[in-house]
């Protein structure tokens, strides 16, 4: 019998070319969504939803990672019950250079 080949499941985002720029700035223009952010810009692997300490309830995180999912800011996937998030940085990159770097060395 084959070995089980664990299932990734990409949740649905933006394709690069239908990113655009007013949802990206309003995605990252909430404090909470930026830090989120920016704890993914320091893991590029990704890292599981919950363990980015918000200050929000777990229904308000869900909130705030749809809005960057849904935005092109990062992506998800699910791995059996946990789901993984990434930055987007190269899609982000590609279609506005320069923004999301801009953003993130913005002081805080």
């Amino acid at each position: 019998m084959p070995p089980t080949v664990a299932q990734h499941t990409v949740l649905p985002q933006p394709a690069r070319e239908e990113i655009r720029i007013e949802q990206v700035l309003q995605a990252l223009g909430d404090p909470v969504r930026l830090l989120f952010v920016r704890a993914l810009a320091r893991s590029p692997e990704g890292v599981a939803c919950g363990a980015v300490p918000l200050p929000v309830t777990k229904s308000t995180r869900t909130h705030h990672l749809r809005i960057l999912r849904e935005a092109g800011v990062i992506s998800m996937r699910a791995e059996g019950t946990r789901r993984l998030s990434s930055l987007r940085r190269e899609d982000l990159d590609a279609r506005y250079p320069g923004l999301l770097d801009g953003v993130l060395n913005a002081s805080h």
